[in-house]
C-alpha cells in the first residue's frame, strides 16, 4: 500500500510532497549561482505589476524578484502542497509575505481571470508536461495584452550543484529524507535523465498555441523561451 501510494505521488506530482524539504535544500544552495541570475533578467525587463510563477516549489524565485522589485507582486502556484507550505514559510522569513502569494495550482487549468498578470514565468518545469500546449495556452489567457511568458528548463538546481555542494546537500538530509530520495530514484526510472526540449521541438509547441511572438535562446543544459502576447 505504501509503495502504491508512492507510486500515484510521483505520477501526480513532479516532486512528491514528502521529497519536498531535501528538494528546499538543494534550491536553497543555488540561490546566489541560479535564483539570483534568473531573477535579475526578470527585474531587468519588468519592474513593477504582477507576475505568475508557475511550479513554483519552495519560492525562492518569487522571493528573490521581489527584493529587487518591491513594486512587483508574485503568485506562485504548485502541484505540491508541502511546496507551498514552504515556500509561504519561506516568504515569512524573508519578511515579504505582504509582497507574495503561494497557492496549490494546477498550471494546465488556472483559476485566474483572463488578462490577470503582466508576466509568467517558469523553471523547470517544461520538460515535465504532460501537455505542454495546453499549459501555454493558458499562460497566453492569464497575461495582459503585450505581457510576456519567459520560460527556463530545465531549472540547474540539482543539476547545478558542484560535487562538493551535491555532498554537503546529501548529509544535510535526515535518515528520513534519504530513504525517500533513494525510493525516489527506484520508482522513477527518469530520474537523473534530463530530456532537453530542442529549438525545433520548442516551435513546434509554440506553433499550436496563439503565441506569434517569441524568442528561443540557448540549447541543450537549459533552454529559455520568450513569449509575447
Amino acid at each position: 500500500m505504501l509503495l502504491h501510494k508512492i507510486r500515484r505521488r510521483i505520477a501526480i506530482e513532479r516532486i512528491s510532497g514528502p521529497l519536498a524539504p531535501a528538494y528546499d535544500k538543494a534550491a536553497r544552495r543555488v540561490i546566489d549561482s541560479y535564483y539570483s541570475q534568473v531573477a535579475e533578467e526578470i527585474v531587468s525587463k519588468l519592474k513593477s505589476g504582477k507576475i505568475l510563477d508557475l511550479g513554483t516549489g519552495p519560492g525562492y524565485l518569487p522571493i528573490e524578484i521581489v527584493k529587487r522589485a518591491p513594486s512587483i507582486k508574485v503568485n506562485g502556484i504548485d502541484l505540491t502542497p508541502k511546496f507551498v507550505e514552504i515556500a509561504r514559510a519561506n516568504a515569512v522569513k524573508a519578511g515579504l509575505a505582504d509582497k507574495l502569494h503561494f497557492e496549490v495550482g494546477n498550471a494546465a487549468k488556472l483559476r485566474f481571470k483572463d488578462g490577470s498578470y503582466d508576466m509568467v514565468v517558469s523553471t523547470g518545469m517544461l520538460h515535465s508536461l504532460k501537455d505542454p500546449v495546453k499549459v501555454i495556452k493558458e499562460c497566453y489567457r492569464v497575461l495582459k495584452p503585450g505581457g510576456e511568458t519567459w520560460i527556463y528548463d530545465p531549472a540547474k538546481v540539482v543539476s547545478g550543484l558542484s560535487e562538493i555542494e551535491v555532498r554537503k546537500w546529501k548529509a544535510s538530509l535526515t535518515p528520513w529524507e534519504r530513504f525517500l530520495y533513494q525510493l525516489y530514484i527506484l520508482f522513477n526510472p527518469l530520474v537523473g535523465i534530463e530530456y532537453y526540449y530542442t529549438r525545433e521541438e520548442a516551435t513546434k509547441i509554440i506553433s499550436l498555441t496563439e503565441f506569434k511572438d517569441y524568442l528561443i535562446e540557448g540549447e541543450g543544459e537549459e533552454i529559455k523561451i520568450k513569449l509575447k502576447k
